[in-house]
């Protein structure tokens, strides 16, 4: 039996995804056998490069399993909702005289996580989610179905890394918040009424040293109880609430 896949719409050969990717069609996620060449091939990694669309390159099987199509070595699955620039996600926020409150999912790859976040997020004032295209969840109809509609609703960023999100968020005076158990900072001290950026590490090493390095504060959501931690959508949702609080008292 063939283990179950998302709910995505799905293209199969060189020519349909390369068209699709032309003709501005939303694509979540490309597999692409790790044998195959030629200049389709080439073009496909270009153009995915440049929308910012995960490339995974896999064996055989894996594309056997996801279709009975000829494939020629080329799967896309497309997507259910639509993703912006992150730059152009900054601008139309500010544009619209708000203070920037983004999310920045560092390695979170539950789908249920992500759809938990994003409605938490949609519910206390977020205006975006920022999703790298490596070490992420693939938003499917069961985070769709979670995040009760938020992720369509709320800004959609995709990004190359983590790291090329932080040069933009920089660049622009977004305020970069690592969420870590032995932050130096209690999350109610840290003044989130200005631009910020929360990130949330992934489910079972939290941040990575890229974000532990270059983090404008490290801040930590104090327990009563000695535990390993708080679930990553729990612990979201609890940031976002004290930024919420923080805005509509300031």
């Amino acid at each position: 039996m063939r283990p179950r896949q998302p709910s995505l719409p799905l293209l199969a050969g060189r020519k349909p995804v390369m068209e699709a990717l032309e003709q501005g069609v939303a694509i979540e996620k490309i597999f692409l056998l790790r044998t195959a060449t030629g200049p389709e091939i080439g073009v496909i990694k270009q153009k995915a490069r440049d929308l910012n669309i995960p490339i995974s390159q896999v064996p055989a099987e894996k594309l056997d399993g996801l279709t009975r199509i000829q494939h020629q070595g080329v799967v896309a699955w497309g997507s259910l909702l639509h993703y912006v620039d992150l730059q152009a996600g900054i601008s139309h926020v500010v544009e619209k005289g708000e203070t920037p409150l983004f999310l920045l999912l560092d390695g979170v790859t539950d789908v249920r996580n992500v759809g938990a976040i994003a409605r938490s997020a949609l519910c206390c004032g977020a205006q975006a989610l920022i999703l790298p295209t490596s070490h992420a969840a693939s938003l499917t109809e069961e985070a769709i179905k979670t995040s009760a509609g938020a992720l369509r609703k709320i800004l959609l960023c995709r990004t190359p890394s983590v790291q090329q999100a932080m040069d933009v968020l920089k660049l622009n005076g977004i305020q970069i918040l690592g969420t870590q158990m032995k932050g130096s900072v209690p999350v109610y001290e840290s003044d989130l009424t200005i631009p910020s950026v929360v990130v949330m590490g992934a489910e079972d090493t939290g941040i990575s040293k890229e974000v532990l390095k270059r983090a404008d504060q490290l801040i930590r959501i104090p327990m009563a109880a000695s535990f390993d931690s708080l679930n990553v959508s729990v612990a979201a949702g609890m940031v976002l609430y004290e930024a919420m609080r923080q805005r509509l008292l300031s």
